[in-house]
């Protein structure tokens, strides 16, 4: 199959919407208001707390660090990829994993967030079988500030999924996809594979 075109791994854009000016977590932080519940939630949610920052190699520009993807399924244990293990990302495409047809599952993933704050991070993902898409998903994983050592790692699970089922959805498929932000950086980009089957093997 020849590699999803760009144009198949573009993030839905709102009418309107514009990213907000940039700011640091320093910036943040200093945002106080005693009587603004709300923006005391807001700051919350992003993560930015008094904790101590972890340490960073300054020479690792990445914002963005994916450390595993996995998939959860209800009463099996987690497939998982560490992607801290060389070659683990060239594997995913060659050594496709199964999932049973008509099961629920859902992906999550593990990563850190490091220099600055992380804005509208999304995952996409385009699906092919025999060249042709077959599905395009977009999951918006949202905003964070930089780990700290209370929050060494952030873990997001995405909306449950069901394969599909039936003879003629059984067999391979071939996928993409990418980690993405506001500012259209992309953080990480993947070819993968699984193959649909009768049962779990």
């Amino acid at each position: 199959m020849a590699s999803a075109g760009e144009e198949d791994l573009v993030a839905s854009k709102t009418d309107g919407f514009k990213v907000g000016e940039k700011k640091t977590v320093e910036e943040y932080a200093k945002l106080v208001d005693q009587n603004d519940e709300s923006l005391n939630r807001w700051k919350a949610s992003l993560g930015i707390s008094n904790s101590p920052p972890l340490p960073v190699d300054p020479k690792d520009t990445r914002r963005c660090v994916i450390h595993s993807l996995a998939l959860e399924v209800p009463g099996r244990s987690d497939i998982t990829i560490d992607l801290s293990v060389p070659g683990a990302l060239e594997s995913l495409k060659s050594k496709p994993f199964s999932i049973k047809e008509g099961a629920k599952f859902r992906m999550k993933a593990s990563f850190k967030v490091q220099h600055d704050v992380l804005s509208g991070l999304k995952y996409l993902q385009v699906v092919k079988r025999k060249g042709i898409r077959v599905s395009k998903d977009e999951e918006m994983l949202g905003s964070y500030a930089p780990n700290t050592q209370e929050k060494p790692i952030y873990e997001k699970k995405f909306a449950e999924d069901e394969a599909p089922s039936g003879m003629m959805a059984r067999g391979h498929y071939e996928a993409v996809s990418k980690f993405v932000d506001d500012d259209d950086h992309t953080h990480l980009k993947f070819e993968w594979s699984f193959d649909i089957a009768k049962d779990w093997k």
